[in-house]
C-alpha cells in the first residue's frame, strides 16, 4: 500500500495533477478516450499512403510505422511537454505522399523520396522550434522563432481557431457517421433515414443510427456528470453496432486481410523485410527525379506550412476550453509542445510514415477532464500495443468514434462568445478562419485565409486613413494593427495558396 501511494505521489508530482486539479483516474479515462476517438488513424493511413491498400505488401510494415510514429510523438508529448495532447501521422498529409507515390505529382518519386521531404520539413520545424528570437517581456524568457510566429497571430484569429476546429471536429465525426453524405447538387445533405434501402445491415442509415445513439448516451450521461460519459458512449455504440452489421465480428478472428494477430510476423518484416519502409529515407531518398528540385521545393513548404499552422491551431483549440492557457492567453508549454512535435515529424519519417501532427481528436479526452501529460501517456501506451492487438482496435466502428468527434465540437463551441464581432476589422477575419476551415476541410488554410483578410482589410482602412490624416480630414495619425510577424506570415500564405507545386 505504501509503495502504491509513493508511487502515485510521484504521479501528482511529476504531471502536476493536483495543480491542474485532475488525478490519475480521470487522466487514465481521458487517455483511452483520445485513443479510441483517433484509433481509426491505424487503418486509415496505411491505406491513404498506399495506393493497393491491404493488398500491398508493404502494409503491415505501414501500420507499424503509424503505430510507433504516434507512440514516440506522444510519448514526447507526455513527458517533455506534460500535456493531455496524442500525435500521430496527419490526415491530409498522408493523403498527399500517396498522391506523390502515385504519380500525380508529375514525377516517378519513390517511397523513399516522399520520406525524405517529410524529413527535411521535419527538420525545418526543428530549426524553428529551437532557433532563438529575442525575448518575452514580461518574463524575460527567450522565445523561439516558431514561438514568434505563434505571437504574431491576431488575437481575432486565435480566439476563431478552437471555434472553426470545433465545427471542423463536429464535421468529421458528421461525415465518418454517414449522417452528412454528399450530393450532386448541394455537395452535401442530411442522409435519407426515410430510404427503406439505406437501412438494410450496415447500410449508411445504420451507421447514422450507431453515432447518434452514442452522442445521446454521451450527452445524457455527462448532463448527469458521469465520469467517462465519452467512454461509455462509445462502448455502447458500439455494442448497437453489432446487430446493425456496421461493427464486423469478423475483423475479431484475425482472417481479414491485412489485420492479423501475427504480430510477430508484421514486426520481423517492418525491420527486415524486402519491402521494408523503416529507415527508407536513407535508402535513397535524397535521390529525386530529375527536374523535380522545384516540385520538392514547393512540397516542402507546402508541408511545413500544413504542419505548423494545423499543430498551432490544433494546440490553442485544446487548451482554450479549458485553463491550460497563461495570461497571455498562450498554451502553456508551447514552446516544449512545439519541440515534441518538430521531433515527432522527423522521427516518423525515419520510421515510414507521414508528418506526425497533433490531433484534433485530442480534445475529446481534453473533454472529460485530461489536463496533463499523464493523459498523453496513457494514449502513447494504447498505440504502442496496437500493434501486437491490431484487430481489437481495428473493430470499433468509425460511426461509433465519431459521436465522440461530435461531442467535442459541442464544448469548443462555446469559445464563439471569446470572438470580437463588435469590430469588423476583427469580425470578417474572424469569421473567414471558422467557415474556411469549416468548409474548406483544413485547419491550415483556414488560418491562412483569416491572416490574409486581415491583412488586406487592416491595411486597406490604415491607407485610407492615413490619406484622410495627410489631407486633414482626420486629427489623429492612425496606427497600424499588423505586425511584421503578421506581415511574414501573410507572404507565406500567398505563395501556399498561389504558388503551384509543380513548375
Amino acid at each position: 500500500m505504501k509503495n502504491k501511494k509513493k508511487d502515485a505521489c510521484k504521479l501528482d508530482k511529476f504531471f502536476e495533477l493536483s495543480e491542474r486539479k485532475s488525478s490519475i483516474r480521470i487522466e487514465v479515462f481521458a487517455g483511452i478516450t483520445t485513443f479510441l476517438a483517433m484509433a481509426y488513424i491505424l487503418i486509415v493511413n496505411p491505406n491513404n499512403i498506399l495506393w493497393g491498400g491491404v493488398s500491398d505488401p508493404r502494409f503491415s510494415s505501414v501500420f507499424i510505422a503509424t503505430a510507433i510514429g504516434a507512440f514516440i510523438g506522444t510519448l514526447l508529448m507526455a513527458l517533455l511537454a506534460r500535456m493531455p495532447l496524442a500525435q500521430a501521422p496527419g490526415m491530409g498529409l498522408n493523403a498527399m505522399i500517396g498522391t506523390i507515390i502515385g504519380g500525380a505529382m508529375g514525377f516517378a518519386y519513390s517511397y523513399s523520396n516522399a520520406m525524405a521531404i517529410v524529413f527535411i520539413s521535419g527538420i525545418i520545424f526543428l530549426m524553428l522550434s529551437f532557433i532563438p528570437y529575442g525575448k518575452n517581456k514580461k518574463t524575460g524568457k527567450m522565445l523561439s522563432l516558431r514561438e514568434k510566429i505563434f505571437e504574431g497571430i491576431p488575437v481575432s484569429i486565435r480566439t476563431s481557431i478552437s471555434v472553426g476546429i470545433g465545427l471542423f471536429i463536429a464535421f468529421i465525426g458528421l461525415q465518418n457517421a454517414h449522417i452528412i453524405t454528399d450530393n450532386q447538387f448541394t455537395l452535401l445533405q442530411m442522409v435519407d433515414f426515410n430510404n427503406y434501402e439505406l437501412w438494410a445491415k450496415g447500410g449508411i442509415a445504420c451507421h447514422a443510427m450507431v453515432c447518434i445513439f452514442g452522442l445521446l448516451v454521451i450527452g445524457v450521461l455527462s448532463h448527469y456528470k458521469v465520469k467517462g460519459s465519452v467512454i461509455i458512449g462509445i462502448i455502447a455504440s458500439t455494442i448497437l453496432a453489432i446487430p446493425l452489421g456496421v461493427a464486423d465480428l469478423s475483423v475479431l478472428s484475425g482472417k481479414v486481410p491485412g489485420i492479423s494477430w501475427k504480430f510477430w510476423e508484421n514486426i520481423s518484416a517492418f525491420f527486415s523485410g524486402d519491402n521494408t519502409v523503416f529507415l527508407s529515407v536513407f535508402k535513397g531518398g535524397f535521390n529525386f527525379p530529375e527536374g523535380s528540385i522545384m516540385s520538392v521545393l514547393m512540397l516542402i513548404i507546402t508541408f511545413s506550412m500544413i504542419d505548423m499552422f494545423d499543430t498551432m491551431g490544433t494546440v490553442i483549440g485544446c487548451c482554450s476550453t479549458t485553463n491550460l492557457m497563461d495570461e497571455d492567453e498562450k498554451p502553456i508549454n508551447y514552446d516544449k509542445m512545439m519541440y515534441a512535435d518538430s521531433i515527432a515529424t522527423v522521427a516518423g519519417s525515419v520510421c515510414g510514415t507521414s508528418t506526425v501532427t497533433t490531433f484534433v481528436e485530442s480534445g475529446t479526452g481534453v473533454s472529460v477532464g485530461g489536463r496533463t501529460g499523464l493523459t498523453a501517456l496513457v494514449v502513447a501506451i494504447l498505440f504502442l500495443l496496437s500493434i501486437f492487438l491490431l484487430p481489437i482496435f481495428a473493430f470499433i466502428p468509425s460511426a461509433s468514434a465519431a459521436c465522440a468527434l461530435i461531442y467535442v465540437g459541442v464544448v469548443m463551441m462555446s469559445n464563439v462568445i471569446k470572438v470580437d464581432f463588435t469590430n469588423i476589422k476583427n469580425a470578417l477575419p474572424a469569421f473567414m478562419t471558422i467557415i474556411t476551415m469549416l468548409l474548406a476541410y483544413s485547419i491550415t488554410k483556414g488560418i491562412g485565409m483569416g491572416i490574409i483578410t486581415y491583412v488586406l482589410v487592416n491595411g486597406i482602412i490604415y491607407l485610407t486613413d492615413l490619406i484622410s490624416y495627410k489631407l486633414g480630414k482626420i486629427k489623429v495619425k492612425p496606427k497600424t494593427d499588423i505586425s511584421i510577424v503578421t506581415l511574414i506570415v501573410f507572404i507565406l500564405f500567398m505563395i501556399y495558396f498561389l504558388v503551384p507545386t509543380v513548375l
